[in-house]
């Protein structure tokens, strides 16, 4: 007997009796798409997080290095009015008292001390900022003044305060004028 020979009341019967089992198969389907959603989500977040981490322990990383380069920028600042001071002192001995055998021995003893400052400043990493010649540049000289000059027009010919770096940044700029054309 085929399906089409069956009578119409046990067809309804096997029609039954599937209904639910397709309603549980849609459903557990349906739940599994769910939960795959779900897990796709997860994975997503997942990665996310991942690399929020990653940027974040390479941002601190960065923050110590650079903390432990420039940590004596402020102490630097200060010793650098030290230094300012003592190339002014060393600048207006004259001549004639350096040759003096009274003097020399201070004027040796200063000039000793002014080369190991330096040397200390080149240990942690402070360099001075060449400007006499050089073309302006506004990120490492502050111009102060415009001087008339025959040395090409925004050349730097006169140098007030000398300007620092420490590593790659700039400590302190260096306080100059510029050649501008001769009137």
């Amino acid at each position: 007997m085929t399906d089409t020979d069956k009578p119409a009341d046990d067809l309804r019967d096997e029609t039954a009796e599937a209904a639910p089992e397709v309603a549980e198969h849609d459903a557990a389907a349906a739940r599994i798409a769910e939960l795959e959603d779900q897990l796709a989500a997860a994975k997503q977040e997942t990665l996310y997080a991942q690399a929020d981490i990653q940027n974040v322990r390479r941002r601190a990383e960065k923050d110590a290095a650079d903390a432990r380069a420039y940590a004596a920028t402020a102490f630097a600042r200060d010793v650098l009015s030290v230094a300012d001071n003592l190339d002014r002192a060393l600048a207006a001995i004259p001549a004639e008292l350096r040759e003096d055998e009274k003097m020399k021995g201070l004027v040796v003893g200063l000039e000793a001390t002014g080369r190991e400052l330096h040397s200390v400043f080149g240990r942690h990493g402070l360099s001075r900022i060449e400007a006499l010649g050089q073309p302006l540049d506004p990120n490492r000289h502050q111009a102060m003044m415009e001087v008339a000059s025959d040395a090409e027009p925004g050349t730097i010919v006169q140098e007030m305060q000398a300007g620092w770096m420490i590593k790659d940044r700039l400590l302190r700029p260096a306080l100059v004028a510029v050649a501008k054309k001769p009137d």
